[in-house]
């Protein structure tokens, strides 16, 4: 990973030219400005603000979930049940908003833009290290949000190996 970005993380894109880039925002921006369709953000500077909110709640989803991995990660007695909690509370509550985002209709289950990507990287992240099982009990517009970018052929090439 180190070859593509010194600090040895995902996301990276690699372009046809060899071109580096990392960081989920700055990729976003990146593929924004090859104007790939769909638009990763509206033209409508209000909207677009809206969106990287959303995009920052999944982001925000994504860390709650790193921590909590790396905290059962550590040897049982080290572990903080109360670290482990408030990691959980943050991503339930994460959850509950954008599930709320869906039934207001500030979000739709057949949009794709920078937030919904954004989610369905955080879900997929929480699927993988089976951070918060159960995630999708009464969060219906979630979950069909989830299956329905789960379910594109992009998606499906990106998907990490099965273990």
């Amino acid at each position: 990973m180190a070859q593509f970005n010194p600090l040895g993380k995902v996301p990276v894109l690699v372009t046809e030219e060899g071109e580096c880039w990392f960081d989920s925002p700055i990729i976003a921006e990146y593929i924004e400005l090859m104007n790939v369709a769909p638009a990763m953000l509206p033209r409508d500077p209000l909207e677009s603000l809206r969106v990287r909110k959303i995009e920052a709640l999944a982001d925000g989803i994504m860390d709650a979930g790193l921590v909590s991995v790396r905290e059962q990660a550590r040897p049982a007695a080290q572990q903080s049940e109360d670290e482990l909690l408030r990691q959980r509370e943050k991503i339930n509550r994460s959850l509950d908003v954008l599930e709320g985002y869906l039934v207001d209709g500030t979000l739709k289950t057949d949009t794709v833009n920078l937030a919904t990507i954004a989610i369905a990287c955080a879900v997929g992240y929480l699927n993988f290290r089976r951070v918060a099982p159960g995630w999708c009990v009464d969060r219906p517009h979630l979950v069909k949000l989830v299956e329905n970018l789960f379910s594109r052929e992009s998606f499906a090439r990106t998907e990490p190996p099965k273990a």
